[in-house]
């Protein structure tokens, strides 16, 4: 079926978090979209209800089966039942490996910029938070092997925390950078946990690769994990749910054990089986998405470059946000973001994802068309630039 991906649907006064306002101020910011989810999902959703029952439920074979063609079919990832574990999110599962992989005081690694949980989490369970920064290269990020292996050095790194695709710059990492890291990895035994929920938004021309599939070509699948979800993929992130991939039946075990610890090993009613229906049959409604975002990625750049020609936009290769050096417009970072608040128009502070972001910001294009010119034409209003 053909998606209007132009209708403009009031979030207000539904509790969303994106669209908390009293007043008409436009939302480019957290990472949800402003478009209706695919047909077969909500049609899943009106069928548990029209049920009438909904009691205690476990993860069917027809869940399991729709995870594993997904992934194989997509990406050639071989999974079987016994390799994934599900979880609330992604979140809580970067909580749960602080507890899998380390001791209160050993030190995890991370990229700067990164989304920000990832520098939470690491923190909040009493690990020592060690940062690589990204170099911006011809207008993308590139991994800094050399400062990696030397922190990894310094501070005796234990684990290793992989944004792929990489939030907030959206880089889908190559093979090459992959496999450059992964041999640093095994050259000082440390674990890696891949953040990999942004897979399913990579744009046309590039190639999502599972660090999964290159660890276990390489013999290392037993210090490594990775974590995804179908939510950002089908913009159903209130229903809670993702997946922990893990193929060594001892760490499989080891985190499974965890997660009996902390009861968080379960999903709802709602979650399975919203999984279930579109990993079955969203595929339509993805491809369309995408397309539409990457009309609204090309749109937003246009714009930027004809009347705010200063900042500095890196074109994502996946997902809806784009990174924006906005260096140029101001000094301050909370002035910055007051700016366009006062603008009547929210983007995410980069300084909350590290200090690489310092004066950046992070712009959200998964809307309407007109919602997102309207952001744009607040945004430069807000800069008090000249168009």
């Amino acid at each position: 079926m053909q998606y209007n991906f132009d209708e403009i649907i009031d979030r207000r006064n539904t509790g969303s978090v994106k669209w908390h306002y009293f007043d008409d101020t436009i939302p480019l910011w957290v990472a949800d979209m402003d478009f209706k989810a695919a047909q077969p999902i909500l049609n899943t959703i009106e069928q548990v209800t029209q049920h009438g029952i909904l009691g205690y439920t476990k993860p069917t074979a027809a869940l399991y089966e729709s995870i594993i063609q997904w992934h194989s079919s997509r990406y050639g990832l071989l999974l079987d039942k016994q390799n994934i574990l599900f979880s609330p999110g992604v979140v809580p599962s970067l909580a749960l490996m602080m507890n899998v992989f380390t001791e209160v005081g050993d030190a995890v690694l991370v990229n700067d910029p990164i989304y920000t949980p990832f520098m939470t989490k690491v923190e909040q369970n009493g690990c020592a938070l060690v940062t690589s920064l990204l170099k911006e290269v011809d207008g993308k990020y590139q991994l800094d092997l050399a400062d990696i292996e030397a922190k990894i050095i310094e501070h005796k790194v234990k684990l290793y925390l992989l944004c792929n695709p990489h939030n907030p710059g959206g880089r889908v990492w190559t093979t090459d950078e992959l496999e450059a890291l992964l041999a640093l990895c095994k050259k000082y035994d440390m674990a890696i946990v891949s953040d990999e929920i942004h897979q399913d938004l990579t744009l046309s021309g590039y190639t999502f690769t599972p660090f999964f599939k290159l660890a276990e070509a390489a013999g290392y699948a037993h210090n490594v994990v990775s974590l995804t979800s179908m939510t950002k993929t089908f913009n159903v992130a209130g229903i809670k749910g993702s997946m922990i991939f893990a193929k060594d039946n001892s760490l499989i075990k080891k985190i499974s054990q965890q997660q009996q610890l902390n009861d968080e090993y379960e999903l709802n009613l709602f979650a399975y089986e919203v999984m279930r229906s579109a990993y079955e049959n969203g595929g339509g409604w993805l491809e369309q998405a995408l397309n539409y975002i990457e009309a609204n990625i090309d749109l937003a750049i246009s714009f930027l470059e004809q009347y705010l020609p200063d900042i500095k936009v890196m074109r994502p290769e996946a997902s809806y946000l784009i990174w924006l050096d906005c260096s140029a417009y101001a000094q301050d970072n909370q002035k910055l973001y007051d700016k366009l608040r006062a603008a009547k128009v929210e983007l995410n502070a980069g300084i909350k994802y590290g200090n690489e972001g310092h004066l950046k910001m992070r712009l959200n294009v998964a809307c309407p068309k007109s919602l997102l010119i309207e952001g744009l034409n607040r945004v430069h209003s807000a800069l008090n630039s000249t168009p």
